[in-house]
């Protein structure tokens, strides 16, 4: 069990909300949530590409894929929301224990990938939302996608729950939408129950073939490998009693939250291939790849109403998707390879290499390419699948570290079952891939044979290996690599004697309270330096040599707190430093050889944190010196 609070994932939200002294209704509502923010990752934009294919394509017949994926989901899902409640840890951190560093280099590269993927719909889905809406063209919605960093790190910073509604209330725009939409197209219902029956996706005819692909990505929209990831996080932010009744209880409340968001999920998604199947495939469009295409038919059949409900709901999936890939994003690269850094950054990488496809995809092959880039990207994540999955089913598997609440036998052996289904569907797609392309591009044979080839083989034998190692080396799963080191035996203390200490200054209210911390430290054998920074666009450019007014009265001031410390007894002296604040600090530490700084936080949050920066913060990072944050006095 992971008990140390800066190894803890999601730590900010880690236990946020509180499950005990709760009975009946209250106490399901406290556990409700973790799942609908996995469930919207199983109605994003890609999940309208693969569905509006498939019930174009083929009406009805695919329906019993996204049952048959819903189920698998419902199982890998509750089996990820076990691990993270039983054990503490999440799958890329029980991952990070179980194998060794370069093998979780990998998976986090092909984990990274999925994400990029599933963030490429959202990309694609927000900016046609956006057109369809608006009439803005593709190329500006994709790059105003850029912009929902700022909505991410607002929500973030209001806490979990309000995350949480924010989220359902995406679902209820999308579930209304949808359920108003039924009654425009008036379905078959026969038709639809006959779509439940399966039928053979492993013959040889090019319809067939098309229709495997199509499953496959339907698959991988469906049960997303990075929802794992996510999911074994979330059910941590409950805060439980850690005893076999208090364990039991909250794996029994997070199996009714995942059952009836998957099931909500399902609904959804179950609605738009109908929508698709009784709209297009009824009226005899048999080939509408395109979500705008699905738009403008609607429109076309409809009125005006179905295709404004449509784009619409498309917003609110792609806008709700995105938060939930920056969390796993946080949660991956943090358990994997112990990279934190700012979730504003992470999400703005991730949102860049989403978007360069994207728009390198509208410039060289128009919008209508738009549609194939999405079905790919949840080919993709069906493809990384197994790399989350087979893990995944050895953890909770292992009885020396899940105790009585590892799986079951009949549990394992449908677990398993999934994962071999998972995994022959996508090496059937890859092998007819492969044939397709010798056949079809014969001068590309030499990249095919000693590039493609070769890495298709080397993430094999990586599959191969991620299946074989928790077999092999049983109990080998310890916690040898954690993100801040393992605790030392303390034998004695001794106090630290400072000589030389650092004071920012700010001519702020908070500059009474440094000073005051500063000297509880060193008393009067230290000296003080007080330290002020000149930000003006002169001090910037002309550095030392600025006398503007700002820098005059900056300096004055600050000889006056010189002046009133060396009255009172205490040695100080004053150091102006020009251009950026952090930089200009870690500099005067170093050269003054500073071994102790103080500084005043400024109290900033979300978007000030975005205008003004986080200097404490870029400190820290650039010295090698403790550094005492006073906070503001309210």
């Amino acid at each position: 069990m992971n008990n140390n609070p800066h190894n803890q994932s999601l730590s900010n939200v880690h236990s946020s909300i509180g499950t005990e002294n709760k009975t009946g209704w209250r106490k399901i509502l406290a556990f409700i949530g973790p799942a609908y923010l996995i469930s919207v990752g199983y109605m994003d934009p890609g999940n309208w590409a693969t569905d509006i294919a498939g019930g174009s394509a083929f009406g009805y017949k695919l329906i019993w894929i996204l049952f048959a994926s819903n189920l698998i989901a419902l199982l890998l899902q509750s089996l990820a929301a076990r691990l993270g409640i039983v054990r503490g840890l999440d799958l890329a951190q029980a991952s990070k224990n179980a194998y060794p560093k370069f093998v979780n280099l990998c998976l986090y590269v092909l984990a990274q990938i999925a994400i990029i993927a599933c963030d490429l719909a959202e990309v694609i889905g927000m900016a046609i939302g956006l057109e369809l809406l608006f009439h803005l063209p593709l190329i500006w919605g994709v790059s105003l996608t850029l912009t929902d960093t700022v909505l991410m790190l607002f929500l973030m910073n209001k806490g979990m729950r309000k995350l949480e509604i924010f989220i359902m209330s995406m679902i209820f725009i999308m579930g209304a939408s949808f359920l108003i939409e039924m009654f425009i197209v008036a379905p078959d219902v026969l038709e639809i129950a006959k779509g439940f029956i399966p039928n053979n996706l492993f013959k040889q005819d090019p319809v067939t073939k098309n229709m495997l692909y199509i499953s496959i990505g339907i698959i991988g929209a469906t049960v997303m490998p990075h929802n794992l990831y996510l999911h074994s996080s979330l059910v941590q932010t409950r805060q439980i009693t850690r005893t076999h009744e208090g364990i039991k209880t909250a794996i029994k409340f997070n199996l009714f939250d995942t059952t009836i968001a998957l099931n909500l999920a399902f609904v959804v998604n179950a609605a738009i291939l109908i929508l698709a199947a009784g709209a297009f495939f009824k009226n005899g469009y048999f080939a509408v790849a395109e979500i705008q295409d699905a738009y403008k038919l609607l429109s076309h059949i409809f009125g005006s109403l179905a295709p404004t409900l449509f784009a619409v709901a498309l917003i609110a999936s792609g806008q709700s998707s995105t938060i939930t890939g920056t969390l796993a994003g946080q949660i991956i690269m943090e358990g994997h390879i112990n990279l934190r850094i700012e979730p504003w950054l992470r999400r703005l990488l991730t949102r860049l290499l989403a978007i360069v496809p994207s728009v390198f995809t509208i410039v060289y092959f128009g919008e209508a390419g738009l549609g194939n880039l999405i079905i790919l990207s949840q080919v993709v994540l069906s493809l990384q699948l197994a790399f989350a999955v087979i893990p995944l089913i050895h953890f909770t598997s292992s009885r020396k570290r899940m105790g009585k609440f590892a799986i079951s036998l009949k549990v394992k052996i449908l677990a398993w079952i999934s994962a071999i289904l998972i995994v022959g569907l996508n090496a059937k797609l890859i092998v007819d891939q492969l044939h397709d392309w010798i056949k079809q591009f014969p001068a590309a044979d030499p990249w095919i044979y000693f590039l493609v080839i070769p890495l298709i083989i080397g993430i094999a034998a990586l599959l191969v290996y991620v299946f074989l190692r928790p077999i092999l080396y049983k109990h080998h799963d310890t916690p040898a690599r954690v993100p801040h080191g393992l605790a030392t035996t303390i034998h004695d203390l001794k106090p630290v004697t400072y000589k030389h200490i650092g004071v920012s200054i700010d001519f702020s209210k908070n500059d009474r309270d440094c000073i005051r911390h500063a000297i509880m430290q060193g008393g009067k054998d230290a000296l003080y330096t007080l330290i002020h920074v000149v930000e003006t666009a002169g001090a910037r450019y002309y550095g030392t040599e600025v006398l503007d007014h700002e820098t005059q009265s900056d300096a004055n001031n600050l000889d006056k707190y010189v002046d009133a410390l060396n009255k009172l007894g205490y040695n100080a002296t004053a150091q102006i430093g020009y251009g950026s604040a952090a930089r200009s600090i870690a500099a005067i530490v170093k050269e003054q050889k500073i071994d102790f700084i103080v500084m005043g936080s400024h109290g900033h949050k979300v978007l000030k944190d975005l205008v003004f920066g986080t200097t404490v913060n870029k400190v820290r990072h650039q010295v090698n010196i403790p550094v005492l944050v006073v906070k503001p006095q309210v």
